[in-house]
């Protein structure tokens, strides 16, 4: 029989710490115009995305990311339209880096952080830039085949350095959290 985990009140606020992060990670962005259709950022939101799912587990650390996320968009006049999707594909990043991460030991090294985050980051990417093709592109901006292509290939630089930062960052402050946690004898957990 499966036994089950209770949320504790010092999840809770982990997950809410996270969130709150997430959505200041968000705002710390360079965004930059794309010729076509929208816009590009590079920002620090997808750190926290990663660590949320790697010290919160998939589920709680995938609605950390999606919420932080999306309350970053909800802020925003130029995203607030999107914020249901980015909620879904930020919290995408979370739920995969939670999934890897909780495989094996329960040890979080910095190989094991980075896989995980890779994982999410790949995630993310893929839904983002599906996004920005489909729904962005051709739904909502009537943009042709080639034109939205376009528009994601434009989106390729950022989405690509946001993945790489995160992917070096997020490991080295989860193993840097799961340090100073065993030290003063506490845990996620």
């Amino acid at each position: 029989m499966e036994k089950k985990q209770a949320i504790t009140t010092k999840k809770i606020v982990l997950a809410a710490m996270l969130a709150a992060l997430t959505t200041a990670g968000s705002a710390l962005r360079i965004t930059l115009p794309l010729e076509i259709a929208g816009t590009t950022s590079f920002h620090l939101g997808n750190i926290l995305c990663a660590l949320s799912g790697i010290l919160l587990g998939p589920w709680l650390g995938g609605l950390a990311s999606g919420l932080g996320s999306a309350l970053y968009d909800v802020m925003n006049p130029l995203y607030i339209s999107e914020c249901w999707i980015t909620f879904l594909t930020k919290g995408a990043y979370g739920v995969a880096a939670g999934l890897v991460i909780r495989t094996g030991k329960k040890e979080i090294t910095y190989g094991k952080a980075a896989l995980a985050t890779t994982a999410g980051a790949l995630t993310y990417a893929a839904l983002y830039l599906a996004k920005s093709y489909f729904y962005s592109g051709l739904l909502m901006k009537g943009l042709t085949h080639d034109a939205a292509l376009l528009t994601v290939i434009g989106k390729l630089p950022a989405t690509a350095f946001n993945a790489a930062v995160a992917i070096v960052f997020a490991p080295l402050l989860a193993v840097a959290i799961q340090t100073a946690l065993k030290k003063n004898h506490l845990s996620v957990e």
